[in-house]
C-alpha cells in the first residue's frame, strides 16, 4: 500500500517527485503539495492535477511522509510552520541540499526524519537518490521514505557524513554530464556537422554510454580502455583530455559543490 505524502515546496524538484509518484501507482488523492505563493499554487495544480495548498501546515497534518522540498534557505522557517502540527507518526524526508538531520530533529523532537539527495533525472525514473537516517528512524519508518524516494530511480543507504560528497557527484552530476554534451555537440558543429545531426549523436552517444556502463560489469576504466585503440583516434582524443587536465578540474568542481553543501548545512544550522 502506498503511503501518503506532503510534498511540502512546489519548486521544480517537488514537482518532480510528484509526478514520480502518480507513474507509480500512487493515488492522487494520496499525494498533497504546498507552495509558498497562490499563483505558484494553481500553476502546479494545473500542471499535475494534484492538489496544492498556500498552507504547509494544513497539507502536512495526517500525511504519513513528509518530504521537505524547499530551497535550504528556507528550511528553518517552514520547520516553523510545522511545529505542533508534525508528530511522531510520521517520517520527514528532506530532499534539501546540505540541511543536517540535526535541524530538523531540533525543530521537530521525536520525529523520525531521513536525508537525502536526490537529482533531477528523477523527472524520467532514472533518478540516484542518497539517504541516511536520523535518529527515531525505524525500520518501518525507513521503509516508506525509501519507497517515496525509490518512485523516480535507485536509492542508497550511507552515513550523514557522505551526503555532502552526494550531492557533489550525483546530485550535481546531471550538470556535469549537461555541460559536457553542451561542449561535445558545439565541438561537433565547428566540424562541420549540421545541428540537428550533431545533437542527435551527442545526446544518443551519451544514453548509450550511460546505459553500457550501468548494465556492464566492468568498470568505466576498463570500458574506456577497450574503446582506445593505441595509435587511434580515441587515443588521440585522450590525450589531448588527460594533458589539459580533464581529471584535476573534475576533481575541483565535485570539491567546490561538496563544499558549498557544506556552508548551506552550516548557514541552515545558524538559522534554525
Amino acid at each position: 500500500m502506498h503511503p501518503t505524502v506532503a510534498i511540502l515546496g512546489a519548486g521544480s524538484l517537488g514537482e518532480i517527485i510528484a509526478s514520480g509518484l502518480l507513474r507509480a501507482g500512487w493515488p492522487e488523492e494520496n499525494v498533497t503539495l504546498a507552495a509558498r505563493r497562490e499563483e505558484r499554487a494553481r500553476e502546479t495544480e494545473r500542471r499535475t492535477g494534484l492538489v496544492t495548498l498556500v498552507d504547509a501546515g494544513k497539507v502536512a497534518q495526517g500525511r504519513q511522509v513528509l518530504v521537505i522540498a524547499v530551497k535550504p534557505k528556507d528550511v528553518p522557517g517552514l520547520l516553523a510552520e510545522l511545529q505542533g502540527v508534525v508528530d511522531e507518526s510520521q517520517v520527514v524526508v528532506s530532499v534539501a541540499a546540505g540541511v543536517p538531520i540535526s535541524v530538523y530533529e531540533a525543530a521537530l523532537p521525536g520525529v523520525p526524519v531521513v536525508r537525502s539527495m536526490p537529482n533531477t533525472p528523477a523527472a524520467v525514473d532514472e533518478g540516484m537518490t542518497a539517504y541516511c537516517t536520523g535518529t527515531h528512524v525505524d525500520l518501518g519508518a525507513e521503509e516508506k521514505a525509501a519507497a517515496v524516494l525509490g518512485a523516480v530511480g535507485k536509492t542508497i543507504h550511507l552515513s550523514e557524513d557522505l551526503l555532502d560528497a552526494v550531492t557533489a557527484v550525483s546530485g550535481t552530476g546531471p550538470a556535469y554530464v549537461f555541460l559536457l554534451a553542451e561542449a561535445l555537440t558545439e565541438a561537433a558543429i565547428r566540424e562541420g556537422l549540421p545541428h540537428h545531426a550533431a545533437e542527435l549523436l551527442v545526446d544518443q552517444t551519451i544514453r548509450g554510454a550511460g546505459v553500457l556502463l550501468s548494465e556492464s560489469e566492468k568498470s568505466a576504466f576498463r570500458l574506456r580502455g577497450e574503446v582506445t585503440s593505441p595509435g587511434g583516434t580515441t587515443a588521440a582524443a585522450m590525450h589531448v583530455l588527460e594533458d589539459g587536465g580533464f581529471r584535476a578540474l573534475m576533481e575541483d568542481a565535485v570539491r567546490a559543490a561538496a563544499q558549498r553543501s557544506r556552508e548551506m548545512g552550516e548557514a541552515a544550522r545558524g538559522e534554525a
